[in-house]
């Protein structure tokens, strides 16, 4: 029997192993791992000799903008970049126009999607005041979770009340899917906000000033209390605050079900490269990037396990909505989120060349940990026998340059602009199919929806 693909002589890693080996690929399935050099015949040899190969990585915090934003990014556009920088399925956000909050609105979203996305893809409906009653219908049709913004976000969809918030978890609980929350409490930051702009700031860290941790660390105790009263599965989005830190540690060691997840900006700047190093609008993102004593905190929490997930918060605008030419003048016109799910992997790369964290470590919270977390394990997040066939392959030495005028996205407008990295995905197989081999996209689209194991 001639196999469809096997990745020979390639450093194959996992969290807890790396060895040398053969990944052989056949049906768009895992068939094995081999360690003999004697190899069957197959349709197409990849040679990873001096190269890692990872299990598909997977960005499960991105914002394709489809329907209704149609102007800033879709499935085409945002699959693409997410192709060449690395990963093999996304989870796309819900705050579109109309909301994906019940199967009507996922339907618009499905349509926009399938046939045009060069990577997997799941999708997360919303819940806001009135729509519990679609959570079932929604689990049934086949999201992958849940979200819920109790802060104010680009799209300004409205926190559902506590009351509504403890009825819809008890409902989600029963589906077997998680919840994930944007942590932020509302009171703070609108009371924050309106402060500083009677004081006239309007200085780019006034945008922190107005978000601190306090309101981050409010949000994700309430959350946690009203998860663990329900007994229901639990996410924390784009952790930015070292008190979110200590609080998601203490909950899980009651055994609350509760998960982390954290992005490269919160690990790799700082608040202050809004000054020094003139981004200003170009870093405002929210919840804010905050100072080095949290960046601190956020990479323990990593290490050790408290947070297991990272995500780009994949949000792209046009320049003109970031004020890229005028970034200094006005904060609070400046719209937060830029692309990211291009640039993820290599600034990633970068940090474990640095000796920041393992490649080891790094699979398990960019494929193992969201594949967990979404209820897409065994399925994805791994290359154990029977698994989707989604790799992705590195080349820890190659060295290159973020250019915002060569990301694949509709939105060229990134804070990285410029930054030197080192370690790049050279190769992204989804279930079997090579999408895009040294940085050019190959093939016709060949994602499909994703729905959870439960």
């Amino acid at each position: 029997m001639q196999l469809d693909l096997i990745i020979k002589n390639g450093t194959i890693v996992e969290p807890h192993s790396t060895l040398r080996g053969h990944l052989i690929v056949h049906e768009g399935k895992i068939k094995e791992i081999s360690v003999f050099d004697t190899l069957p015949e197959a349709k197409t040899v990849i040679d990873a000799a001096g190269l890692h190969v990872l299990p598909g990585l997977i960005d499960p915090h991105v914002h394709f903008r489809v329907p209704g934003l149609e102007y800033k990014e879709d499935f085409c556009t945002g699959s693409q970049a997410a192709a060449v920088g690395g990963i093999t399925t996304i989870i796309d956000m819900p705050n579109v126009k109309p909301p994906t909050q019940d199967v009507e609105s996922l339907q618009l979203k499905l349509a926009c999607a399938e046939g045009k996305s060069w990577v997997d893809f799941g999708i997360y409906a919303v819940i806001v005041e009135g729509s519990k009653q679609h959570i079932p219908a929604l689990a049934e049709a086949g999201v992958c979770g849940y979200k819920i913004f109790l802060g104010s976000t680009v799209g300004n969809i409205p926190a559902p009340s506590d009351g509504e918030i403890i009825d819809a978890w008890n409902i989600m609980r029963d589906t077997g899917l998680r919840c994930g929350i944007h942590a932020e409490d509302n009171s703070i930051l609108f009371y924050l906000t309106e402060k500083l702009k009677k004081m006239g700031r309007k200085d780019p860290l006034a945008h922190l000033e107005a978000r601190p941790s306090v309101a981050e660390a409010e949000a994700i105790s309430r959350a946690i209390l009203f998860a663990e009263h329900c007994r229901s599965k639990l996410l924390i989005y784009h952790m930015s605050a070292k008190e979110g830190v200590h609080l998601l540690r203490k909950a899980k060691e009651r055994g609350v079900d509760v998960m982390g997840e954290t992005g490269p900006h919160y690990l790799i700047c700082k608040a202050e490269d809004m000054i020094r190093k003139g981004l200003g609008s170009l870093l405002k993102m929210n919840p804010p990037v905050r100072t080095k004593d949290h960046a601190e905190v956020l990479w323990q929490g990593l290490l050790d396990g408290t947070i297991e997930v990272i995500g780009t918060d994949h949000s792209p605008h046009t320049p003109e909505e970031k004020m890229e030419e005028d970034r200094f003048s006005d904060i609070w016109k400046a719209i937060p989120g830029w692309p990211g799910v291009e640039t993820n992997v290599p600034l990633m790369l970068t940090q474990v060349n640095a000796g920041k964290l393992t490649l080891n470590q790094y699979v398990k919270v960019q494929a193992e940990g969201p594949a967990r977390a979404w209820n897409l394990w065994p399925r994805k997040g791994n290359l154990n026998t029977g698994a989707d066939a989604d790799v992705t392959i590195v080349n820890m030495q190659k060295e290159g340059v973020i250019d915002k005028n060569k990301l694949h996205s509709k939105s060229k407008v990134t804070p990285f602009h410029g930054w030197r990295v080192k370690g790049l995905p050279v190769y992204t197989v989804v279930r079997g199919n090579i999408v895009m081999k040294d940085g050019e996209i190959v093939g016709p689209p060949v994602g499909q929806f994703q729905k959870p194991i439960v």
